[in-house]
């Protein structure tokens, strides 16, 4: 169960950077050496994720070479249907890119925008379980802020409709 968990994860992981990839052209810097196909980079970079067996590191380190600040923010700007879907799952007025300021990579962003919007955590309170010092997985941070509910299976769920947002919201 754990191990489908983590492949799910990877895969999340994989698809929120293949159309960063393809609309930025990283020539030569993608693992296996695609060069902008989408489609190419399908789990070709599973292999140089590392999966660590504790619950902290779930949601933390996948697609590490892909990601950052400002990938995730240019990723937003250059998507602008998956940033209006996202802003719609927001409070209003929410600013998007400070939103999406510190997180990882895109799949995980996402995935807390709907880990928010579905149990009504506050997104400002997520976000600050999972980024920064002492940053946790979105699990352990659903876990802390809403207790009652079952974490695995809201990230899963949360994740999939994260996944589904990537693949079917990519272009402008």
């Amino acid at each position: 169960m754990k191990t489908r968990w983590l492949l799910s994860a990877a895969a999340i992981a994989a698809f929120a950077a293949t159309p960063a990839l393809a609309q930025h052209g990283h020539s030569g810097s993608t693992p296996g050496g695609t060069h902008g196909s989408s489609s190419s980079m399908h789990g070709s970079d599973h292999s140089s994720s590392t999966h660590g067996d504790s619950d902290a590191d779930h949601g933390s380190g996948h697609d590490s070479t892909h990601s950052g600040q400002n990938s995730v923010s240019e990723r937003l700007t250059s998507n602008t249907k998956l940033a209006s879907k996202l802003q719609g799952l927001l409070p209003p007025g929410t600013d998007l890119q400070a939103a999406a300021a510190g997180f990882k990579n895109l799949g995980q962003f996402v995935a807390a925008v709907h880990v928010s919007h579905n149990l009504g955590i506050p997104f400002d309170q997520l976000k600050a379980k999972m980024t920064g010092e002492g940053a946790e997985s979105l699990g352990k941070a659903i876990h802390e802020l809403k207790p009652d509910v079952n974490a695995k299976a809201e990230t899963k769920k949360a994740e999939a409709e994260a996944h589904e947002d990537m693949e079917h919201n990519s272009g402008s």
